[in-house]
């Protein structure tokens, strides 16, 4: 399975409750926190949705 580490690099102020949401439940809260996933359908929707907020880097495949 591909696994990426994902990074949030701009806050969530002003941003909508959906948006705030996801990255919650990403794990991520803070800027410049980190987490590592594996990647699957899910959690590319969520990536896609908050792109503008994150970033990803592959890490294994």
């Amino acid at each position: 399975m591909v696994k990426v580490r994902i990074t949030q690099v701009r806050s969530t102020i002003r941003r909508p409750k959906d948006q705030k949401a996801t990255i919650k439940a990403l794990g991520l809260g803070r800027i410049g926190k980190s987490v590592i996933k594996e990647v699957n359908p899910a959690i590319l929707g969520m990536l896609k949705k908050v792109s503008h907020l994150i970033r990803i880097e592959i890490v294994e495949r």
